[in-house]
């Protein structure tokens, strides 16, 4: 097999965990249920930093029904185990000249819905010809975030040729933009005190980021 099909496949199995990624965080639990009764993330934890536990990433007992409202309670009604979706949400400064009425959010503090991350990010989408699919419309939703990094993956994967170089800045730049999951996985990982599905989750996407970064900044930085 040469160097370039082994890049390709690579390439494609990275797309591939993504685009699951985002279709669990974008409320898929179709998808999300079938990861877990088949043991995709357990057979891929395995080669990642920290080796996350993967216990509950195994689980068959967890309906869909269950999962949408772990969904639903963490990521989409503002109440006591309300996380936001979004990079935003996360951030220690507020946005310049930024004005917010979310329920969750308190006017002038940092956690802006739109905030500074969704701007940068959304400027990364456009150098890369890319409208969010997922998300619900906002451009930091981790699931909008993750769903560019499938995409890019996958142009990766289909090329030709070597990569261009603007294709691996945007997604060296990206990477680097999604180091927020860090602080959005330890806030679920507080509040998903019952199933700790999307705890675990949010656990795997954070080291997979990370192992993501390593394989990147030894192969193209």
């Amino acid at each position: 097999m040469s160097e370039g099909t082994v890049a390709a496949e690579f390439a494609r199995a990275r797309a591939d965990l993504y685009d699951l990624l985002s279709r669990a965080f974008d409320g898929d639990t179709e998808a999300l249920a079938e990861a877990l009764e088949t043991g995709v993330f357990a057979d891929f934890a395995g080669v990642l930093p920290g080796a996350p536990d993967t216990a509950v990433l195994t689980r068959t007992d967890l309906d869909q029904d269950a999962l949408q409202v772990g969904y639903d309670n963490l990521f989409v009604v503002p109440g006591p185990y309300y996380v936001p979706p979004f990079a935003s949400g996360h951030a220690t400064e507020p946005s310049e000249a930024y004005d917010s009425d979310a329920a969750y959010h308190e006017v002038g503090t940092a956690g802006e819905l739109f905030g500074d991350p969704a701007e940068s990010v959304a400027a990364l989408y456009d150098r890369a010809n890319f409208t969010p699919e997922r998300g619900e419309g906002i451009p930091d939703h981790v699931a909008a975030e993750f769903e560019f990094m499938a995409r890019l993956a996958a142009r990766q994967a289909t090329g030709d040729s070597q990569p261009s170089e603007e294709l691996l800045a945007v997604q060296g730049e990206m990477i680097d933009h999604l180091a927020w999951l860090a602080d959005f996985s330890e806030a679920v990982g507080s509040a998903d005190d019952a199933e700790g599905v999307y705890a675990a989750v949010c656990s795997f996407a954070r080291a997979f980021v990370a192992w993501d970064r390593e394989q990147f900044d030894a192969t193209e930085r």
